[in-house]
């Protein structure tokens, strides 16, 4: 038997390196503790500039008992406050959008897949006539742009501003996550295509019984990416839906909120510009518009990596 290698002692270089991964990692979570932390706190330690991610005992005062002894009368720790969140999903406007943006997130995810697959699928054949043709026609698409003016005016042509269907229709495919899509199909060993062929089974058999079976890790990954784009968009609303709030995602309903053009305390809307109040408020509102996109992270995690590694495979 040949004696095992043994691994070799962590050096400086490799400690250093794990230093400088903590620290990326700790400049990333910082910011949203703060906002967590801000949420939760008094009004007036934020104006006093005092919001701590660990909640404090502030309220002290002294008194003598009856025996003479210093008595030291702490308040229970009153760094922590839920009157911004409860003023948050008190909101109708607010929970309104959240609920439309979660139903718009999962149409939107569904149609992309499946336009994704219904592009990338085809492009796999080599005798699909014109497919080197096809393929450069979909790449320029991806370099060049119209820009935003002729798009406006497309769109108004279509008859599509201030209708929902434009945060919807023009996204449906990405052409990066297309060719992710297309390199993981040819991926796939052509003896099992050529196998079901034979067999009788037609182009959409194969996709349906051989292909998405195979395809999970890319789905799921792709999946997570037109999810996570569609949440976090804004700019197609607030360009194209000027004139309908109604349907506002709920990144432009938070923009307005930071803006101060929404007020979001349902009871008194002047409230939101108290000192301090408003920041509550508002960071609130940043940590709820936040937490649903991250709930989906942990159940598609573990087909992140290997969806994107899968699909680089063969060119």
């Amino acid at each position: 038997m040949k004696p095992t290698r043994k691994l070799k002692g962590a050096k400086i270089g490799d400690w250093i390196i794990v230093l400088i991964m903590l620290g990326l990692i700790a400049l990333c979570v910082l910011p949203v503790l703060t906002v967590v932390a801000s949420s939760l706190s008094d009004p007036g330690a934020i104006v006093r500039q005092r919001v701590s991610f660990i909640p404090r005992l502030e309220n002290v005062t002294e008194s003598i008992d009856a025996a003479g002894y210093v008595v030291m009368d702490r308040t229970f720790p009153i760094g922590v406050h839920f009157e911004a969140y409860t003023d948050i999903l008190g909101n109708s406007n607010f929970m309104r959008s959240l609920a439309w943006t979660a139903i718009l997130t999962l149409i939107s995810t569904l149609f992309s897949l499946a336009m994704t697959v219904m592009c990338a699928y085809p492009l796999t054949y080599d005798e699909l006539k014109g497919r080197k043709i096809i393929t450069v026609m979909i790449l320029f698409t991806m370099f060049f742009q119209a820009g935003a003016i002729p798009t406006f005016l497309l769109y108004d042509q279509l008859n599509l501003l201030d209708n929902p269907l434009v945060l919807i229709l023009p996204g449906f495919v990405s052409v990066f996550l297309m060719i992710i899509m297309r390199r993981f199909f040819l991926g796939i060993p052509d003896s099992l295509r050529e196998s079901a062929e034979m067999d009788g089974a037609g182009p959409f058999t194969v996709l349906r019984k051989i292909y998405l079976p195979l395809s999970t890790p890319v789905l799921a990954t792709l999946g997570l990416m037109y999810a996570v784009g569609r949440w976090n968009g804004m700019a197609d609303a607030l360009w194209f839906l000027r004139g309908a709030p109604e349907w506002h995602p709920i990144q432009m309903v938070l923009f307005n909120i930071l803006q101060g053009v929404t007020p979001v305390d349902p009871l008194d809307p002047g409230s939101v510009s108290t000192a301090g109040r408003s920041e509550a408020v508002q960071a609130a509102a940043i940590v709820v518009a936040m937490v649903p996109i991250l709930c989906v992270y942990p159940w598609l995690q573990k087909y992140f990596v290997s969806g994107v590694t899968l699909g680089a495979v063969k060119g």
